[in-house]
């Protein structure tokens, strides 16, 4: 687990899945750490990356564009990018956004798995 700037990031692989968890705030001063978690997770061509929201109590816009970022290199790769278990409060970021229709968003990791 990296820890940078408050926050941590899990990384799990499962049969080509790369799983990412991070726990904290996604602010200004942590998306950096998120977003290079995810560029490193993209080198590796996953199939699907999965990331994981359920530790995720808050998430300001430039969290939402740096994954925003990462769906438009996923979509460059032919790659799946899955968001899960959101908070209500994070989903409500992404539906104000509106970006709820751009994301493959599921409710849990299994969910996110299949597919």
């Amino acid at each position: 687990m990296a820890e940078r700037t408050g926050l941590a990031i899990g990384r799990e692989e499962r049969d080509g899945v790369i799983i990412l968890t991070p726990e904290g705030d996604v602010d200004m001063s942590c998306s950096p750490a998120l977003r290079e978690a995810i560029r490193r997770a993209q080198d590796a061509r996953p199939k699907r990356l999965v990331v994981d929201l359920s530790q995720v109590d808050y998430m300001d816009s430039s969290g939402l564009a740096t994954l925003v970022e990462a769906m438009k290199v996923a979509r460059g790769q032919k790659a799946a990018l899955v968001l899960c278990n959101m908070s209500a409060k994070v989903r409500a970021i992404f539906e104000i956004a509106r970006l709820h229709h751009y994301f493959t968003i599921t409710g849990t990791v299994e969910d996110a798995l299949v597919g």
